[in-house]
C-alpha cells in the first residue's frame, strides 16, 4: 500500500453524502467467504504481502508496485511470489506459484511522480498452474465506475493479514485523469485489492487499490481508472515471450519469469511504505 499522504485538490464530489457507507468487517467463516475465494493474499519473498484477485483461472490482477523491491527498485523474481486464494486462518483454498509477472508497460516504479504512477499501477501474475475449482470462480472485469458510484473492496492488510475483510459500501469520491479517489478503508497490505461494482447482484472488478492518501485531512484511497490500461497490459502480456527466464523490459513495465516456490508473509516492499507487523 503506497502511503501517498498528501493533500489532494477538492472535487465537486467531495461533498458526497456517505450515509450508506459501511464499516470493514472480517470474513472469518466459510459462509462469509463464499463467493470471494478468488480474492487472495500474494506473498512476496520472505518479507511481504499484497492482495490480488483472479480474473482468469491462471491470471491474478494486482497493483504494479507490489512487484518491486523498495530498496533495490528491481522486480521480485517469480520464485519468491505465491498466490494464496481465499487465505483464511492459516489455510488457503488453493496455493499457486507464479510463472510470469508483468507491470503495465507505462508504469515506472522509480519515477518521482507518485500521483502519476497510480494511473498505471496494475499488474498481472500468471500462475504456474490454473485454479480450476468450482468453489473458486474468477471475477469478470467491469467498466470504470463514475463519481458517486457505490463500490466495495475485499482486502488483506497489516492488522488483518490472516483473513480478508470487506467494506460492502464505499464510494467514488472523485476522478482525475487516470485515477479515482475512493472513500474505501484501506491500509498497508491492501495494495492490489479488487474494487468491485455489482451488476445484477454479481461482483465485477472495476479497479485495484493503489494507495492510501489524504484529502483535506480526510483519509481516502486511490485506484487506477484501469479500463483502458488493463486492455493495454493484457495485449503486452500476451505478446511477451514467456519462455525466456530472468527479467525483461517491455516499455517501462517489467516482465519476470522463472520457477515457482512458496514464500513468507508480512510486508516491507513495493512502491511505498509497507509496515512490518
Amino acid at each position: 500500500m503506497r502511503a501517498v499522504l498528501v493533500a489532494l485538490m477538492l472535487w465537486a464530489g467531495a461533498g458526497l453524502a456517505q450515509a450508506e457507507e459501511t464499516p470493514l468487517h472480517s470474513l472469518l467463516t466459510a459462509d462469509e467467504t463464499r463467493g470471494w475465494e478468488a480474492v487472495g493474499r500474494i506473498n512476496l519473498g520472505d518479507s511481504g504481502f499484497c492482495t490480488g484477485a483472479l480474473i482468469a483461472p491462471d491470471l491474478v490482477l494486482t497493483a504494479a508496485h507490489c512487484l518491486f523491491d523498495q530498496k533495490s527498485f528491481q522486480p521480485y523474481t517469480v520464485n519468491t511470489i505465491e498466490f494464496l486464494a481465499g487465505w483464511r486462518n492459516g489455510r488457503a483454498a488453493a496455493y499457486r506459484g507464479v510463472r510470469r509477472a508483468m507491470a503495465h508497460p507505462s508504469y515506472t516504479y522509480d519515477g518521482t511522480d507518485k500521483m502519476g504512477r497510480v494511473a498505471y499501477d496494475i499488474a498481472l501474475l500468471q500462475l504456474d498452474q490454473p485454479i480450476r475449482l468450482s468453489s473458486i470462480k474468477p471475477f469478470d472485469v467491469a467498466a470504470d465506475p463514475q463519481e458517486g458510484d457505490k463500490v466495495s473492496v475485499v482486502s488483506y492488510a497489516l492488522d488483518r493479514s490472516e483473513a480478508p475483510s470487506m467494506q460492502d459500501i464505499c464510494h467514488v469520491l472523485g476522478r482525475q485523469p487516470g485515477f479515482m479517489v475512493l472513500t474505501c478503508n484501506v491500509d498497508f497490505g491492501s495494495s492490489g485489492a479488487p474494487v468491485f461494482v455489482m451488476h445484477d447482484g454479481v461482483p465485477q472488478i472495476a479497479s485495484v487499490i493503489s494507495a492510501k492518501a489524504e484529502m483535506d485531512t480526510r483519509p481516502v484511497s486511490l485506484a487506477s481508472a484501469m479500463e483502458v490500461p488493463l486492455t493495454e497490459l493484457r495485449q503486452a502480456f500476451g505478446a511477451a515471450d514467456a519462455t525466456t527466464p530472468g527479467v525483461r523490459r517491455i516499455g517501462s513495465g517489467a516482465l519476470v519469469s522463472g520457477r515457482s516456490a512458496a514464500t513468507g508473509a508480512a510486508m516491507s516492499a513495493g512502491g511505498a511504505k509497507f509496515v512490518r507487523p
